[in-house]
């Protein structure tokens, strides 16, 4: 069993992910191994051949490959450009095998490599993989005369940073010009895509998602980061994308029309150019430097609505709390921490531009300390002793939304009850004034829904219920965006 050949097949470690329900350590796991689960091999033998390709069913040996149609993608047509910088991080060697992988995918590679990125890997290996120079320094004479930086900016279809550390978005985002790779991020009117990689306290700070958050608004991709172990030894989000799914990624953003957030469906649906702001994830209330209060959401079904809403050519605005789920690709992020981050960026986002539609996904915590302490809170040597924290509520966000001057043509909220599902969450949508309610039962040891793949819910609309049984995540994000697209229709 080639396991390499049936990931590249499937479209990238993530798509062996979503369709098999696991996470990137038992991707690992099986390629360590080098084979899969008997439960797997039914799965991928039909998603393959839905695909086009010809499969032994015993062995899922690939014997070939879709034929090509006149109207096959634009990748297997083109030989498209990219850039790639490769900045100084210790993932830095992984930029070698993204340039074998886009290779593969017919790209013609150019590398361009940082002072930093020196330190992990030579220009010699990139440019013996490129077949082409390696570039690394603004001020070169030959290079200015033969081609300059603007040529070098203007010449490719993409200009992709592998791997892009902390440093790199905070001087890209700053528009800081002191270097050859930076230079070339001003002077390129290309499509970028950056894959952030960096330790996990570092992709965590407030200035790092800044930065992030900025880049994504003015149109940059970013692809990742992934959760897993990193280079330093720690766990956590921060990880960079592997290679092989770097490249698919950089190929579709390719492909995406031009000067979009989110990559369209090819026809025109009721939904093309209709803003949309999703929240998704939990929120994170501080009680001192170390501890919080914090709700249990994963925000696998808010970002699952974000990604399949762009896909039907919706302009989306995705604001989340923190959460191990990879941002969708080509939908704006906004990252937030708390309530009232959360509540101020829904605000602006649809008072800067009139807004359509709001969902609102993220499992908000209701209540945050009135009093965050400035240090941590020591435990006391009594082992009987007690300590009190003083609570208020958080904004209500969904209200919130609702009854504002702005408010969007149709707002969606969530319930999740341990309890009395149909007759709480109908009191919520009363309450809070929004237009439909999806409630979901959580809590159930079996079926718990936060941190799950699947979800089931009732869709409540004041003048019905729909019941959706148990199903995927993504296919309810489906079913979901099959009801606004009616509504819109109508």
């Amino acid at each position: 069993m080639n396991l390499l050949a049936i990931i590249t097949a499937l479209g990238g470690r993530a798509a062996l992910q979503e369709l098999l329900g696991v996470g990137p350590s038992a991707i690992s796991n099986y390629i360590t191994r080098g084979h899969l689960p008997n439960r797997a091999k039914p799965i991928i033998y039909s998603t393959l051949i839905a695909k086009g390709f010809q499969v032994q069913a015993d062995d899922l040996e690939i014997l070939a490959a879709p034929t090509k149609s006149k109207n096959s993608d634009m990748i297997a047509r083109s030989n498209p450009n990219i850039l790639l910088i490769v900045s100084g991080g210790i993932a830095a060697y992984k930029a070698l095998e993204t340039t074998r992988q886009l290779q593969q995918l017919g790209a013609s590679v150019t590398g361009v490599m940082t002072e930093g990125a020196k330190q992990f890997i030579t220009t010699l290996s990139l440019a013996a993989l490129t077949n082409k120079k390696c570039y690394d320094t603004l001020f070169s004479l030959t290079d200015e005369a033969e081609m300059g930086h603007i040529q070098l900016a203007r010449s490719a279809d993409l200009i992709l940073v592998v791997p892009a550390t902390a440093n790199f978005m905070a001087r890209a985002n700053a528009g800081i010009a002191d270097d050859l790779a930076t230079t070339i991020l001003l002077a390129t009117t290309a499509k970028v895509a950056m894959a952030p990689a960096m330790n996990p306290s570092m992709w965590e700070h407030p200035a790092t998602k800044k930065n992030f958050a900025s880049l994504v608004q003015r149109g940059v991709h970013m692809i990742g980061p992934v959760s897993g172990d990193t280079a330093c030894g720690e766990k956590g989000e921060g990880r960079l994308c592997e290679p092989n799914d770097i490249a698919h990624a950089a190929m579709k953003i390719i492909t995406a029309a031009p000067n979009k957030t989110s990559i369209t469906s090819e026809k025109t649906t009721a939904l093309t150019g209709k803003r949309i702001i999703i929240t998704s994830g939990p929120t994170i209330e501080p009680i001192d430097k170390v501890r919080f209060i914090v709700n249990r959401s994963s925000g696998k079904q808010g970002h699952a609505i974000a990604a399949t809403l762009a896909d039907r050519g919706a302009e989306v605005t995705l604001i989340s709390g923190p959460v191990n789920e990879a941002p969708p690709n080509h939908v704006k992020l906004v990252p937030v921490t708390t309530a009232a981050e959360m509540l101020a960026a829904c605000m602006n986002a649809i008072t800067t531009l009139p807004t359509d539609i709001a969902i609102c996904a993220a499992a908000v915590a209701d209540w945050r300390v009135v009093s965050t302490a400035s240090t941590k809170l020591k435990k006391p040597d009594d082992p009987l002793a007690k300590m009190t924290l003083e609570l208020c509520q958080n904004p209500d966000i969904l209200a919130s939304i609702s009854a504002s001057p702005n408010r969007p043509k149709l707002v969606v909220g969530f319930a999740a009850e341990t309890e009395n599902l149909l007759k709480n969450a109908s009191a919520k949508r009363q309450r809070k004034g929004c237009d439909w309610i999806i409630a979901n039962q959580v809590g159930d040891d079996d079926d718990p829904v936060f941190g799950s793949t699947t979800n089931k819910a009732l869709i409540i609309n004041g003048l019905s219920v729909k019941t959706w049984p148990k199903m995927q995540k993504t296919e309810l994000a489906e079913k979901l965006s099959d009801l606004i697209e009616k509504e819109f229709l109508e």
